[in-house]
């Protein structure tokens, strides 16, 4: 479903990707594993073409997409989703509104199965937050928005760039079961996330990324015994949380 091949990226002069090569097959859950500063969100800018790749391409069911800027928050009508970390919730505007604005330029022959109903049954804390605006919503209830939103563009790949960023447990588990139930929908995932639990909780295959390069990729039980890999590339990211915890 989607490839990127050699991808290359820059921010200015800064050289961030080095030669990407990173593949998702329709139906799987792929997550995007790192050290902060890695690359991950660079990835996910490149694959929605907030970021141009001087080398390499960004391919979308066969079709090559780099460099076209699709629609950040709300998804692009060839059927790719992206979750930013900052979730790029709309402030003033109510959380219906919010929804509602997924809709906007859609024909009625792109809309499909994704409704505010639809969200509504998978989310039932939003429902009961319906009239609120973005702006009193918990961190909790904006992260559920943000994917919230992004579904209702009915997408066939969803980019989540780490969604349990900063929330409590309970919460964490209650994003973790409903993005199980969006998989079971048929939706693939590429899930950019530091939990993890979460992430082998969810995910068929792992890449990790350290200095803007692949350096791993395997399945989730290689990952699970591979304790080199995670010891090696992903360990000081929980050493880092747990000291940004206790200051």
């Amino acid at each position: 479903m989607l490839k990127l091949e050699g991808v290359h990226s820059y921010y200015g002069t800064s050289h961030i990707l080095h030669g990407i090569d990173l593949s998702i097959e329709q139906g799987e859950t792929v997550t995007l594993l790192g050290r902060n500063g890695a690359g991950k969100t660079t990835t996910m800018r490149t694959i929605m073409g907030l970021l141009t790749p001087k080398k390499g391409q960004v391919i979308f069911r066969g079709e090559v997409i780099s460099g076209r800027l699709l629609k950040v928050g709300i998804g692009d009508r060839k059927g790719i989703a992206y979750v930013p970390e900052e979730r790029a919730i709309f402030a003033h505007l109510s959380l219906v509104e919010n929804l509602e604005i997924a809709r906007v330029g859609m024909g009625d022959h792109l809309r499909g199965t994704w409704t505010i109903e639809k969200v509504f049954e998978k989310f039932p804390r939003l429902a009961d937050r319906k009239k609120h605006r973005g702006a009193n919503l918990s961190g909790g209830e904006q992260q559920m928005l943000a994917i919230a939103r992004a579904l209702m563009s009915n997408p066939a790949l969803l980019l989540l760039d780490e969604p349990s960023e900063g929330l409590a447990p309970i919460i964490v588990e209650q994003l973790q079961k409903t993005t199980c139930e969006i998989v079971a929908e048929g939706i693939t995932v590429l899930l950019v996330e530091q939990n993890l639990d979460m992430c082998t909780a969810l995910a068929n295959r792992h890449y990790v990324m350290d200095q803007g390069r692949i350096v791993y990729c395997g399945t989730n039980e290689e990952f699970m015994v591979n304790e080199e890999v995670r010891n090696r590339y992903l360990t000081l990211s929980a050493v880092e949380r747990t000291l940004e915890a206790e200051e």
